[in-house]
């Protein structure tokens, strides 16, 4: 009989967070959980690293019967030693993260902790996908994901992942409607609108608080956004290579790449080309 897959699970609200219980008790239906997640809520870090002091990794029993960690540092963090450390020789078929208490649509992915932890796997060469459900209420309700994640996951562990790629998923908050079903988007294109409010302390001396409106500036109906708005779960697959390849391609048209008057490299070392399978084998 075929042994269960091993889930590494991570998150950016902490090991506390309902988010990352919800996720616990949906993947241990379907495999083998390890849990190695921040100590306190990294929000907002990115893909933050610990270099300038120690790492704390504590044993948890927060999740009876499920070995867990809580670590003193960010997702990324928590990948690194997860795989380096905890795991060791053992390699997950799938690191999950999540579920984040808010949405990680469209450009939010680049200031997200939840999908920094699983674009970190990506870089490790992992399968990854990190959860996310677009409801910053208090009280959220996380219920009606567990069909979702399961159902996504259970796809990603049948068909894999595309090598060096993590899927960023978004699910709806819930409402009287039920959810429509998921759709393979784009990430649209917006921005946050910021303000910085300026604020006394009682010493009077000035502080800054960071304020501002989400501004969709995509009419497209293939990206994240329109699927959320549309009541659809939305899954973005995501890279770590940042290169503009249209860009790269318009520069080299137009930039010289000699100072005025150098002569032209006599000759020019020629690159290796980087293959999906660089990045490890990251399907099932």
């Amino acid at each position: 009989m075929p042994s269960k897959p091993l889930i590494l699970i991570s998150n950016d609200d902490g090991i506390t967070a309902p988010g990352i219980a919800t996720l616990v008790r949906v993947m241990r239906r379907i495999g083998e959980v390890v849990v190695v997640a921040p100590n306190s809520p990294q929000s907002g870090m990115g893909h933050a690293i610990t270099i300038g002091h120690p790492l704390r990794l504590d044993p948890s029993t927060i999740f009876e019967g499920i070995e867990a960690y809580e670590c003193s540092g960010t997702p990324a963090d928590c990948v690194k030693l997860a795989k380096h450390h905890v795991l060791k020789d053992r390699q997950p078929d799938l690191v999950v993260s999540g579920i984040n208490h808010g949405s990680n649509s469209s450009v939010n992915v680049l200031y997200s902790g939840t999908m920094s932890a699983a674009i970190e796997a990506a870089i490790e060469g992992l399968p990854a996908i990190g959860f996310s459900l677009c409801d910053y209420g208090h009280s959220a309700d996380f219920s009606h994901t567990e069909e979702w994640v399961e159902h996504v996951t259970r796809q990603a562990l049948e068909h894999g992942i595309p090598a060096g790629t993590a899927l960023n998923v978004n699910i709806p908050k819930k409402s009287e409607t039920p959810i429509l079903g998921a759709k393979l988007c784009r990430q649209a294109r917006a921005k946050w609108q910021e303000e910085f409010d300026l604020r006394h302390d009682p010493h009077k001396r000035p502080y800054y608080w960071l304020i501002g409106s989400f501004v969709n500036l995509d009419e497209g109906n293939d990206t994240d956004e329109w699927a959320l708005a549309h009541n659809f779960v939305s899954i973005v697959p995501c890279q770590f290579d940042l290169t503009a390849r249209a860009g790269l391609t318009q520069m080299q048209q137009g930039w010289e790449m000699q100072l005025p008057g150098q002569p032209a490299p006599t000759s020019i070392p020629v690159a290796h080309p980087v293959e999906p399978e660089d990045y490890g084998v990251v399907n099932p």
